[in-house]
């Protein structure tokens, strides 16, 4: 695919969507949860508690990472795993490339800790680049050992041997051949990944750059895709947990001995409290029931989010740190012609996953086995490991798909708190957290406020630009539950330290002007540990955030200076990739210049166009939003999203568009809805209707991609999360662009929208 390579979706309806799914084909396997077919599925197909398996499986090893079988088929084992954005198809397409095997003979099997190498998980949209690499490597090591083998077979040189689907050929006798599964059949190579073995020319792709089907569609459309929450094991027992009522209340009395309907056990730890039950729907009426005492704390929260914000701008940091400093910011501010001044805001925002989180943990004859829907399975296993009493190596963890995450959601708590269930009965558990503890309970996305500063001399050029960040960490609760004190469990038990971390929240662009600071301050937020409202990564960390107060910073300082968005970005960018992603974008959403809101009618409407950009971690991408605005309520729809996205080279373009268009709408949904409700002692973003997001009638009337930079043998960077970045800048610009008036608080509701506009 070249660099013009667009995807266009608009007007999509529900038969779009069934002839867009495709066939399965790729195999898809779940360490040890392949074969079950329901809860009646016979004991000897789970693995057992007590077997210790290696603590680590060696990445030197090529039989790490794949298996050939007698009849050819491949199996290729990585530690990431799939969170819905169809990576597991990717994987599967970069083995058959480089091994010359057909698509449908490939199976991925991720993220079970006791057969697949230790990758962490996936995080930071590293799993093509990480997973997907070292798979490349695996496959190119893979295919010489095997021509080598083929060789001695055939009793003909390597040099002069062909692979096509699986059967090695002697290119001038083609009688002469022999197949993958009769060189290598069920045995082991028993050969190390060298550290840069040869791989195929990215020109001789024939798999990979091209837009195939996802696997995992079909069998969701036939409901046969096996979630975490379908999961049944011999023997199984469901589980509930009883939050306290307030922040940091603390458990007086609990009512051990209760006589309810299926209860086996009261389990309390610490502040901890659960119950187990024959069915689940013993379990549920059980913790209803359930008298429970508790003490009635202080407020710890705030009584609006005006007053958060006044804390975070007024209260006293625990660390500051300044980076991309240049030139004298504060003299060049007092010398300026001119001088721009705004400052923005952004919420605690929930992970609102589809489905609240379940967890299945088998605790017994020294050993533990717990399936869960987490993005990082590998340090999950020792914090079990700690949590219990136990050897790491007597720990399973084994990733099974959950309903979305995208960060540190609730699916670690929950397989934390299993954990601690099944422990305790010595039987297996099945827990499935409520919507109330899905919504109420994850770990939030950060708040931060922002004050940002520019100056301009008289002909309208920047000389100073001053970036200025204050708010809580995003890494209160780390990304990836290495040790119990960064779960909800280990916090309410007590006694184990979090391992928090500092992390700041800066701008990511590449402006040169003259002068310039950026600074992050981050407040102390410790005391929000074991609460609802402790924090935690969010799909691109602090990255909506930032850019939104940065890039709609940016149209307002083109604005003072009366010069059109677009020509004010390409005016202070250098970098070439970053400068072609604002020209592709605006060129395909046909940009309307202007050097002031323009207000623009139709019918009843005004609209408006906006566009941002950002970068993450290489990839590259500009985003415009076309926006039309009712003037009487500020209600508002955002009709067109165009994308332009520069990630190297990519795998699969059509997953790729997927992604992108799935990171588009949850980050408008984020940019226009969403907002953590609280009272100074509770969290009151419970549900779909405390905490509202977007619905199929607000999606966007037309998505236009283009992706650029896609090249073969270009270097692949992530993209899960880089569109995520731009979205509510973008948005906030096009209202801008609209209504005449910045919006500078997310959510962009429509009050705030009508706001702006009487203001």
């Amino acid at each position: 695919m070249g660099p013009d390579f667009v995807v266009t979706q608009r007007g999509f309806t529900r038969r779009d969507f069934l002839k867009g799914g495709g066939a399965l084909v790729v195999s898809f396997a779940v360490p040890g949860c392949a074969t079950l077919a329901g809860p009646d599925t016979a004991a000897a197909e789970f693995p057992r508690p007590g077997t210790a398996w290696p603590a680590k499986v060696d990445p030197a090893l090529l039989d790490s990472w794949l298996r050939i079988a007698s009849d050819g088929s491949v199996s290729a084992s990585v530690g990431k795993i799939e969170a819905g954005m169809g990576v597991g198809t990717s994987f599967a397409q970069i083995v058959a490339e480089e091994l010359d095997v057909p698509l449908e003979r490939v199976t991925i099997v991720m993220g079970d800790t006791a057969t697949t190498v230790n990758q962490r998980g996936t995080g930071s949209s590293n799993g093509v680049m990480k997973g997907g690499e070292a798979l490349r490597k695996a496959g190119a090591q893979a295919r010489s050992t095997l021509l080598a083998l083929a060789s001695s077979r055939l009793g003909v040189p390597a040099a002069d041997l062909r692979v096509d689907e699986g059967i090695v050929y002697a290119s001038a006798q083609p009688s002469k051949r022999v197949s993958y599964g009769e060189l290598l059949g069920d045995r082991q190579f028993h050969v190390k990944v060298e550290k840069d073995p040869r791989c195929k020319d990215p020109k001789e792709y024939r798999i990979v750059g091209r837009p195939v089907a996802r696997m995992d569609i079909a069998p969701k459309m036939r409901a046969e895709y096996r979630y975490a929450a379908d999961l049944r094991v011999p023997g199984m027992l469901h589980g509930r947990v009883i939050r306290p009522p307030e922040a940091h209340a603390r458990l007086l009395h609990v009512d051990e001995d209760a006589s309810l309907p299926g209860l086996v056990r009261v389990v309390r730890k610490g502040d901890f409290v659960g119950v187990v039950c024959e069915r689940e729907e013993q379990a549920i009426e059980a913790a209803r029931r359930l008298r429970v005492e508790w003490s009635r704390p202080g407020p710890l929260y705030w009584a609006s989010y005006d007053a958060l914000y006044e804390h975070l701008r007024t209260g006293r940091p625990k660390v500051s740190k300044s980076e991309d400093v240049h030139g004298d910011v504060e003299a060049a501010l007092a010398a300026a012609a001119s001088r721009v001044e705004a400052r923005y805001e952004y919420p605690f925002q929930s992970h609102a996953s589809m489905g609240p989180a379940c967890a299945v943990a088998d605790v017994r004859d020294g050993g533990a086995i717990v399936w869960a829907g987490g993005q990082k399975p590998y340090p999950l296993r020792g914090a079990v490991a700690q949590l219990l009493g136990l050897p790491a190596g007597k720990v399973r963890v084994i990733w099974m798909p959950g309903p979305g995450s995208y960060g540190m959601n609730d699916a670690d708590d929950c397989a934390m708190d299993a954990a601690l269930l099944s422990h305790a009965v010595g039987r297996p558990v099945r827990l499935q957290y409520m919507r109330a503890d899905g919504t109420g309970w994850d770990p939030k996305g950060p708040p931060a406020a922002f004050h940002l500063r520019a100056g301009l001399d008289g002909e309208g050029n920047v000389t100073a630009w001053d970036y200025d960040a204050r708010g809580f960490s995003g890494q209160l609760r780390r990304s990836g539950t290495d040790v119990p004190g960064q779960s909800l469990a280990g916090q309410l038990i007590g006694g184990y330290p979090a391992e928090s971390h500092d992390e700041h929240k800066f701008s990511d662009e590449s402006y040169a002007f003259p002068a310039k600071r950026k600074a992050s301050h981050i407040l102390p937020w410790d005391q929000s540990l074991g609460t609802a409202l402790r924090t935690a990564h969010l799909r691109d960390p602090d990255g909506p955030s930032t850019c939104f107060a940065s890039e709609s910073f940016v149209d307002e300082v083109a604005y003072a200076a009366q010069v059109d968005p677009v020509e004010f970005r390409l005016r202070y960018l250098k970098q070439a990739r970053e400068k072609a992603v604002v020209r592709a974008a605006a060129q395909k959403a046909q940009w309307r210049p202007r050097t002031k809101p323009r207000r623009a009618k139709e019918g009843g409407l005004l609209v408006g166009q906006g566009l941002s950009y950002a970068p993450r971690h290489g990839t590259v991408v500009a985003i415009v939003a076309e926006v039309a605005v009712d003037p009487s309520s500020g209600r508002y729809r955002v009709r067109r999203f165009t994308v332009a996205h520069d990630c190297g080279f990519v795998v699969n373009p059509r997953s790729l568009a997927g992604t992108i268009e799935a990171n588009l709408m949850q980050a408008m949904s984020r940019a226009m809805h969403e907002a953590v409700r609280f009272d100074p002692t509770r969290v009151l973003s419970v549900d779909w209707i405390t905490y509202p997001v977007v619905d199929m009638m607000e999606v966007p009337d037309a998505v236009d991609i283009v992706m650029l930079g896609n090249e073969p043998g270009a270097k692949i960077y992530g993209a899960g999360e880089p569109s995520t970045r731009p979205v509510a800048a973008a948005i906030a610009n096009a209202l801008h662009d609209a209504i005449g008036a910045p919006v500078r608080r997310v959510p962009l509701t429509h009050e705030s929208v009508l706001a702006a506009m009487r203001g």
